[in-house]
């Protein structure tokens, strides 16, 4: 069996003048969490509604289960889960009666009562879509893509607007389905959702992807130190002070960050010489501390930090 459940190759999307998909490849194991990310615009969209037989490509290969998402649409659609950020249920139809009819596509299905338990929606049964809070409404999605057993589920956004209670259940479901061998292929702006799901993560930024592989292997294990101080700091004051090769950072807000390019730099020494700069400079450091680089840090060094447009 091919172990991939998708496989991007060059895939290249326009609208237009612009391009929006260009030249992007990447691989979704099976039985496992992608998280595809990247800013507004950045093409995640178009890759996905291609993958799942919605768009077209211009040009590259799409393989979804081993098959082709457009050819082999009719095939492939009791296989594969979707679920859309928004949309796609009737503003008047019932959580229970759309799960049960949902259910009716499928020769094995979850049984709805059990999902509806599961998400927290059991109250909700005989609750119209259009009545439903915009949490329940997101677990109601999330139920319906994989309510048929799909080998390959798409999950866009599945938890936004969900309380915390209700993340966590969000968050063990997609962790089961990978148990059980699912492909699950994740596109969300929470950077956290992200480091805590996903086996595998894709960046994607004007419509090309920048970095590919596991959380750890993008935060390469790096530790930070990082404090809270006035604004306007000599930062290469003190970098000059830092033992080896180091980078100092101000970021908004006061905030300042000291990586070293050795992991294991990050020592009492290290934090011993910040403290000294700090109390020679007449600095007093708040929120002091050492942590390891988050996706997020990664994220923003590769896509930038400045707004995009939707």
């Amino acid at each position: 069996m091919d172990t991939a459940a998708v496989e991007v190759t060059d895939l290249v999307k326009r609208y237009g003048g612009t391009t929006a998909v260009a030249g992007l490849s990447f691989a979704a194991p099976r039985g496992a969490v992608t998280a595809l990310l990247g800013p507004n615009g950045a093409g995640k969209t178009s890759t996905i509604e291609i993958c799942e037989g919605f768009r077209r490509a211009d040009s590259g290969r799409v393989r979804v289960l081993g098959l082709d998402p457009a050819a082999d649409a009719r095939a492939l659609k009791p296989r594969v889960g979707v679920m859309l950020q928004a949309g796609g249920v009737p503003t008047g139809a019932r959580a229970g009666e759309w799960l049960r009819l949902m259910a009716a596509f499928h020769a094995d299905p979850v049984p709805p009562q059990e999902l509806l338990e599961r998400l927290g929606l059991l109250s909700a049964a005989r609750t119209p879509f259009r009545r439903l809070s915009g949490g329940q409404q997101q677990r109601l999605s999330l139920a319906a893509a994989v309510i048929g057993r799909p080998e390959l589920v798409f999950l866009d956004e599945p938890t936004a607007g969900l309380d915390p209670q209700a993340r966590m259940a969000a968050w063990e479901l997609v962790g089961e389905l990978r148990d059980a061998g699912v492909g699950v292929v994740l596109t969300t702006h929470h950077m956290e959702e992200a480091e805590r799901l996903a086996d595998h993560v894709v960046i994607v930024d004007h419509g090309r992807v920048v970095a590919d592989g596991s959380t750890a292997d993008l935060t390469d294990a790096r530790q930070e130190l990082r404090f809270r101080a006035d604004p306007g700091l000599d930062t290469a004051s003190l970098l000059r002070a830092l033992p080896g090769e180091c980078d100092v950072e101000e970021l908004p807000g006061g905030q300042y960050v000291a990586v070293s390019a050795d992991p294991a730099g990050l020592g009492p020494g290290f934090l011993a010489t910040v403290t000294t700069w700090c109390a020679a400079n007449g600095v007093l450091p708040e929120d002091l501390r050492v942590q390891r680089r988050t996706l997020e840090d990664v994220f923003l060094e590769l896509t930038g930090r400045d707004l995009r447009e939707s």
